[in-house]
């Protein structure tokens, strides 16, 4: 179990879980893990397409509605888990386009005194709420395009169009807290003010108002006391576009508005002058941010023209640098001090997901969900290609970038005179840094992961203990084809690899809660929203051993609940 093409038996598992090897699969606490071990790299067959069904439209709730327990959820776990996702995929007969399109729905899962009740709510932004009143799609979203209403005459449909696009609010991608408060997010400059018990809507906020961003990415990092880091593009000198690392202070002691305080820590420069490339995710150790500027680049001119005439969408406005390959930019994080002589380069990848960074002996080593190559793969989660029958989507698939997960290790005191030799020498990775002559250093990675068309996406580790630290568990969403079927976890120091599976069963990001005054970085459990089309109850919570990663409980019910992206544990 030492690497990530080597796959033990069943027996051997049993063994290391101390199960009976004489009889894996009747009865031992490692079933799932047992007869699921090796379909990180094995096929796993979805004929009967059911993985369609969370592509589907659901109602809201009026009330929160009780789950059927199986199992023991361990008593220390009282809380919410709370989640985001598209959950309206048409308005009207005007359906949405994309995976990133449908109106946000949250979910949450109550866990209290032993028992489990589910509730879910849309989100009332202007985009759902004006969709809601006009029977049409009125903000144009990240692949679908808003007309002007057919119902005006020809002079106010040519003046509609002249308005351009409207910035969507449709906050469907994440939900995280800043102070007190709780807010669902997208990655524009709107974020909305939640209530994470009622699920209410509470406050529409543009960030513009207080920062120099043109939009914030969905994954923000958080310090212990309360200080939330987020990155988004913006313009630099000379109109020149750059990225801007920003900083929402704790709560404050008089209660004043903490995004009044909000500040820039560092901007980073854009490699392209009008081209900034797309941004989700970045990494933060202990003293640096880490931010990796991809070949996926935003065209400014062609998103001017998108605000400047109807029925272009965001994904119109995205392009491949097929020559740049991919950059590292690193800074301070004390004093926002821009590593501008650290000039990192690779080969070209998309990445979406950090999974984490941290500081190790002069270098900093960076853990990433990467794609191969420039091909933006957004352009293969369109719902004409994820809700296709099961050949046709591997098909479609086989076309799209291959994802690996990976290491690169950045130094920090580099040294001219080290020309063309490796500067890492951490004993613990096969991960390169070359000095060249041209003052760059070329990163080779590690791989941890890679299987073909088997990703490791959606990554979540113990962020309380283990953020910007040296670290050995990763938890992801297995997705085959791009389907979700599993839930992985991976030893990013052996690679070794563990895998909860069910038949016809289609997980979400598990998210990873500790146990209270635990000594193990593993010590805890993981949550995951499960969708089993055709069964009696075809929604559920699942309730994992994040050691061993077999099932402790589930928590069913009786609806059909659509995809979740992101989310996060509320105790």
């Amino acid at each position: 179990m030492r690497g990530p093409s080597f796959h033990p038996s069943p027996q051997e598992i049993c063994v290391r879980f101390k199960c009976k090897p004489e009889s894996p699969f009747t009865g031992c606490l490692c079933v799932s893990v047992c007869r699921t071990y090796s379909s990180m790299v094995s096929r796993v067959e979805h004929p009967a397409a059911g993985y369609k069904k969370i592509f589907e439209t659901v109602e809201e709730l009026n009330e929160a509605i009780p789950a059927e327990i199986t199992g023991d959820i361990p008593s220390w776990l009282g809380g919410s888990l709370l989640r985001m996702g598209p959950g309206l995929f048409e308005v009207g007969d005007e359906p949405f386009h994309h995976l990133f399109d449908g109106q946000a729905l949250m979910h949450k899962f109550d866990l209290k005194d032993g028992q489990v009740t589910y509730f879910r709510r849309f989100i009332r932004s202007d985009a759902y709420v004006r969709a809601m009143t006009e029977k049409r799609i009125v903000i144009t979203e990240f692949g679908t395009a808003a007309y002007p209403d057919p119902c005006k005459n020809i002079f106010s449909r040519f003046f509609t169009y002249c308005r351009g696009i409207e910035v969507t609010d449709n906050c469907l991608v994440n939900i995280y807290p800043i102070g007190e408060d709780f807010y669902a997010v997208t990655e524009t400059n709107y974020i909305t003010k939640v209530d994470p018990d009622s699920l209410e809507t509470l406050k529409k906020v543009d960030l513009c108002k207080y920062l120099s961003v043109n939009g914030v990415t969905a994954h923000p990092h958080r310090d212990t006391d309360g200080t939330v880091y987020n990155i988004g593009n913006c313009f630099g000198k000379n109109m020149s576009l750059a990225y801007n690392i920003i900083k929402i202070p704790p709560p404050q002691k008089d209660k004043s508005d903490q995004f009044e305080k909000s500040q820039v820590v560092v901007q980073l420069p854009s490699s392209e002058r009008l081209k900034p490339s797309y941004v989700h995710s970045f990494g933060m150790t202990d003293n640096h941010f880490v931010f990796v500027e991809q070949p996926v680049k935003i065209n400014l001119f062609k998103f001017l023209s998108a605000w400047g005439l109807r029925g272009a969408t965001y994904m119109d406005c995205f392009e491949s640098n097929e020559t740049m390959g991919t950059l590292f930019h690193v800074a301070t994080k004390d004093s926002g001090g821009y590593l501008s002589s650290h000039k990192f380069r690779t080969s070209a990848f998309n990445i979406f997901h950090h999974i984490n960074t941290y500081e190790d002996e002069g270098f900093i080593v960076v853990d990433v969900c990467a794609w191969k190559g420039y091909d933006f793969v957004y352009n293969y989660l369109y719902m004409a290609n994820i809700k296709q029958e099961w050949e046709e989507v591997k098909k479609a698939a086989m076309r799209a970038p291959q994802p690996e997960v990976r290491r690169y290790v950045l130094p920090l005191d580099i040294h001219r005179e080290e020309q063309g030799k490796n500067l890492v020498s951490l004993s613990y990775t096969t991960a390169t840094a070359v000095l060249n002559s041209d003052g760059t250093i070329w990163l080779e990675p590690e791989v941890l992961f890679s299987a073909p068309r088997q990703a490791f996406e959606f990554p979540q580790i113990n962020y309380s203990r283990c953020c910007g630290k040296k670290y050995s568990f990763a938890y992801g969403l297995g997705l085959n084809h791009f389907i979700p079927d599993r839930i992985v976890k991976l030893n990013v120091q052996t690679k070794e690899t563990w895998v909860w599976q069910e038949e016809e069963c289609y997980p979400s990001e598990p998210v990873f809660v500790p146990t209270p005054g635990a000594t193990e970085e593993d010590d805890g459990v993981l949550l995951s929203v499960v969708v089993k089309p055709g069964a009696e109850r075809p929604g559920f919570l699942l309730v994992l051993d994040a050691m061993k990663l077999t099932e402790l409980a589930r928590a069913e019910v009786s609806t059909i609940i659509p995809v979740t992206l992101h989310g996060m544990y509320k105790p």
